[in-house]
């Protein structure tokens, strides 16, 4: 029987492939983003708990409803914005099922979705399965005098046309680590004055920024909050990845829309991973003790790196760093990232997997992006490995 793709473009991922040669080579994998320790045991006892007491059948549809309290409590108090639990907050299944229900409520055929490039990889299956056409507008890439990406705004602004239905962003940055500034929303607050869209934010790691910085939600700007759908995750921030708990605020007549799809795709999450997490969060330093502990990872790599080849360049949010290796190789990023797996036996992404294009020349940098979400050991390892190359 002869079938028609959806998405005949799509293959295996970076991420599967990386990870699958990190074990055909038994390589130290800092290549995906999860980490390699488990999560708080007081958050794994509050699973359980929830459990033991029977909160084993189906939850309301938008989400258990501590959760969605605990959530309205902790963006208030971080991002002055009150989300209303009932009609504005809605938990889904990982950060990835917000986002892609948010692209199937919004994007009709033929509608253009503008994306910051180098961009995390579902936004572009997920806006063509819409029908939407997506749109890269790149980040302007480090160079001598500026040693980090950073977003052109004028440059995303001329991107916009009478089909663009929305513009995608991603702080805490992945893969490129930057956060905004109080003039990347400035900016984003004239854009939205000028034309009609929306803005998906994935702020997936809106809890890992370092050195005294704060990240910027939309949620802290009402003229973007009005427009903006914001999107996190619970695997994230508490080490938990494999639960896969997200969810996403937005105001009553965008999460309106988002929740039709929510029902039927999955319905609702799994109610004592909900529970636990809405008992574990009562405590606020479960996530604001998260900055320094990851930061202490950070610095850990980071260090380690300047004992190498590599030149580490700043980190100022998520759990990943990217490192040049413009003193080792000119080889394009995915041939040496395959064979720093082959020879080296350190598993690590090309920054250039992150760009529609990743043969371009304009995609690669020679930069690799490491995960330092991983225990001592396993980067002591990692770091002894690089120092061979």
């Amino acid at each position: 029987m002869q079938i028609k793709s959806k998405l005949p473009s799509v293959g295996t991922t970076i991420f599967t492939t990386m990870s699958q040669l990190a074990l055909e080579h038994k390589a130290i994998n800092l290549g995906q983003g999860f980490p390699d320790f488990n999560p708080d045991p007081a958050l794994i006892q509050a699973v359980h708990q929830a459990m033991l007491d029977g909160i084993n059948q189906y939850p309301a549809m938008a989400g258990y409803p501590a959760l969605r309290a605990a959530i309205a409590d902790k963006t208030q108090r971080r991002y002055g914005r009150l989300y209303d639990i009932d009609s504005e907050i809605t938990v889904t299944s990982g950060a990835t099922e917000a986002l892609m229900a948010s692209f199937q409520a919004f994007v009709h055929p033929g509608d253009e979705v503008i994306v910051i490039e180098p961009f995390y990889d579902l936004y572009i299956p997920a806006i063509q399965l819409a029908g939407g056409i997506p749109v890269a507008v790149p980040m302007t890439a480090p160079d001598a005098a500026v040693p980090y990406y950073r977003v052109d705004w004028d440059r995303v602004e001329k991107a916009i046309s009478s089909k663009t239905r929305m513009l995608v962003i991603n702080f805490p940055h992945n893969p490129t680590c930057t956060i905004l500034c109080p003039q990347d929303l400035d900016a984003l607050e004239q854009i939205v004055d000028r034309h009609p869209l929306m803005i998906l934010s994935d702020e997936v790691y809106e809890h890992l920024t370092f050195d005294q910085k704060e990240h910027l939600s939309l949620a802290s700007r009402p003229k973007l909050a009005e427009r903006a759908i914001i999107v996190s995750s619970f695997g994230k921030t508490f080490h938990a990845t494999g639960w896969k708990v997200g969810y996403c605020c937005a105001p009553a007549y965008l999460s309106t829309e988002i929740r039709k799809v929510h029902q039927y795709t999955v319905f609702t999450v799994p109610s004592p991973l909900q529970a636990g997490l809405a008992s574990y969060m009562q405590d606020p330093a479960t996530w604001e003790s998260l900055p320094a502990f990851y930061q202490e990872k950070r610095d850990y790599l980071h260090q380690g790196l300047q004992q190498t080849r590599f030149k580490p360049m700043p980190s100022e949010g998520t759990f990943f760093l990217l490192a040049s290796y413009e003193n080792i190789s000119d080889l394009p990023e995915l041939d040496f990232a395959k064979h720093l797996n082959q020879a080296y036996g350190v598993g690590a992404i090309p920054v250039s997997a992150f760009y529609l294009n990743p043969n371009s020349e304009q995609a690669n940098h020679r930069l690799l992006r490491f995960c330092f979400a991983k225990q001592p050991s396993t980067l002591d390892q990692a770091i002894e490995r690089l120092q061979k190359v």
